[in-house]
């Protein structure tokens, strides 16, 4: 039984069968006379608790008196809806929850991460998951929550809540209809597989709910196909608003297990300290989304750093030194001389040089390339504080690789201060090249500015960064075009440089396939360090006149980067 202190009087409660005019029914009496008297119990609200003891507050109307007060009942002393102790200490054990520092997807640094995906490899757990989220989906929740309208199937969001959604169906023989993540371009390409029918009704399963936008990914395939979603049932809600976000699309949700409730199980059976407690739930308080929209991921640690702070912490010499002097000459200019003659070209290095920071060649278009041409070359450079690169773009075996550096007509070692090369043949063409007499520093190609091209993807520039990583002294950084948006930015290490071609005052393409980006667009939106300019400069007319336009506009870009 329960007791009631209310007022002057304490009463004591126990179960009877529900009263036909609805709401928890107990008996209750005097505990001076036990004399029974039904009463209607109406819950108004659940209190944060200890986790060993549940609080409601209740409205008791009888027949001649009415009051609110609030009940406290041990746990497991008549409540359908007993916070699961057991769970939550076995989750932690398993390191399902875990505290500390954490790098979030988002960026967002969290004292507290939940590794769900874990849970497979704990047979027993995950059946008890399982029975947790269907009971969570199943009955009244214990703020009052009704059961999830009847369905016919489930439908579990890809891919950690589908082991946990399989169990439910085979635990409860209810039907599951699966949502593809990737649609195939062949045979049935479904995006929702399973026998059903229009206007089915299916309880969404995930595993936990942060804005609520992982969950709405699915409903609406779902309401695509004409299948109707009233109701979601999570293992955890970390409070942060899906609830809401959810509400407002017309979607219950309904949850085993809440942040809050876990720190206080963890708390009380001295696993975390209230200290912790209190910083995680700091932490959601300050990161509540309610809109559904995914939280904006931290920007690159690059882009929120000067040259010359990147360029102390550069690993590779040949990008600190490149870093110092354009912080130093205040120009992120290269300029890309792609001329047939070495009296072209040495002209225009003559003309554009004080405004860049780097001179691009082709030297195998150069068609009375000597090796003047060269020494010529690296005393412009010296001249006017400005380094060379040769756009080589070695893609052949390390050995062969190795001897176009070196040898040949061009010679390439003895008068560039670094070269590039795609990742294609392996990390042997880096050993190659490093092992060169006379190299200086070597740009990975990590993505292209060609349409169409098939140098580019997450799992392309995942490779060039490895790449990179592995041969910090010689890389020197990558050439590329979007990568502050790469879904590994936020381990690119700050010391590389990143640099972009095709770039215009004027965004357009061109015939054969190039397209160009603006300084702003590269420099602000991109996460680029130097732009690459070559018929916007050697093209123009006044080629001095066009690459001052072109160094006001990228340096401008950079200031305005700083500034966000």
């Amino acid at each position: 039984p329960l007791r009631l202190d209310c007022g002057a009087s304490l009463f004591e409660f126990s179960k009877i069968p529900s009263l036909p005019s609805g709401g928890s029914a107990l008996r209750v009496g005097r505990s001076s006379s036990l004399l029974p008297l039904p009463v209607r119990i109406r819950r108004l609200r659940h209190c944060s608790a200890s986790p060993t003891r549940t609080h409601h507050h209740f409205r008791v109307s009888g027949a001649r008196k009415q009051t609110n007060t609030t009940i406290t009942m041990a746990a497991g002393s008549g409540s359908s809806n007993n916070f699961d102790e057991q769970l939550v200490l076995d989750l932690f054990d398993v390191e399902a929850v875990k505290f500390g520092t954490f790098t979030l997807k988002s960026g967002l640094t969290s004292p507290i991460y939940l590794d769900l995906r874990v849970i497979v490899s704990y047979p027993k757990l995950l059946d008890r998951v399982a029975k947790a989220m269907w009971d969570a989906s199943t009955k009244e929740d214990a703020d009052g929550t009704p059961p999830a309208t009847d369905f016919q199937h489930m439908c579990g969001v890809p891919y950690t809540a589908l082991p946990i959604a399989t169990v439910m169906s085979m635990h409860h023989e209810t039907s599951m209809v699966m949502r593809r993540k990737e649609v195939k371009d062949y045979g049935t390409k479904k995006a929702i597989e399973g026998a059903y029918k229009p206007d089915d009704v299916v309880l969404v399963v995930e595993d936990l709910v942060t804005s609520g936008m992982s969950v709405w990914e699915t409903v609406e395939p779902l309401q695509h196909h004409k299948l109707a979603v009233k109701d979601v049932v999570v293992l955890i809600d970390r409070q942060q608003g899906g609830r809401a976000f959810l509400k407002s699309r017309g979607l219950v949700l309904h949850a085993a297990l809440t942040i809050t409730g876990i720190l206080d199980v963890l708390v009380a059976h001295k696993k975390v300290t209230p200290e912790v407690q209190q910083s995680v739930l700091d932490f959601i308080a300050a990161n509540q989304n309610t809109t559904g929209n995914k939280v904006a991921e931290a920007p690159p640690k690059w882009l929120a750093q000067s040259y010359g702070t990147r360029a102390k912490s550069a690993k590779c010499p040949a990008a600190a030194n490149l870093l110092e002097l354009m912080e130093r000459k205040k120009t992120n200019l290269c300029a890309s001389l792609d001329v047939t003659t070495s009296a072209e070209l040495l002209k225009l290095a003559e003309e554009v040089g004080p405004q860049v920071c780097c001179v691009k060649t082709h030297c195998d278009v150069v068609s009375d390339w000597t090796e003047a041409t060269g020494a010529e070359l690296q005393r412009l450079a010296k001249a006017h504080d400005f380094v060379v690169f040769e756009d080589r773009k070695f893609a052949d075996i390390g050995n062969t690789a190795a001897l176009q550096y070196e040898c040949g007509l061009h010679k390439i070692s003895s008068w560039s201060d670094f070269v590039n090369a795609h990742i294609t043949p392996g990390p042997f063409v880096i050993d190659a090249l490093k092992g060169v007499k006379g190299a200086g520093a070597c740009l990975l190609l990590a993505e292209m500015s060609s349409k169409g091209t098939v140098a580019t993807g997450d799992a392309y520039v995942k490779s060039a960064l490895d790449m990179a990583d592995a041969h910090p002294d010689f890389v020197m950084g990558f050439i590329d075009q979007t990568p502050k948006n790469w879904k590994c930015a936020k381990d690119v290490d700050p010391g590389y440089v990143h640099m972009t071609p095709g770039i215009s005052l004027a965004s357009k393409g061109d015939k054969v396939g190039q397209q160009y980006t603006t300084p702003h667009m590269a420099i602000v939106d991109n996460g680029a360090d130097v732009v690459i300019v070559g018929r916007g400069i050697y093209g123009a007319s006044d080629a001095k006149s066009a690459s001052a336009e072109y160094r006001e506009a990228g340096w401008k870009a950079y200031e305005a980067r700083l500034q966000m």
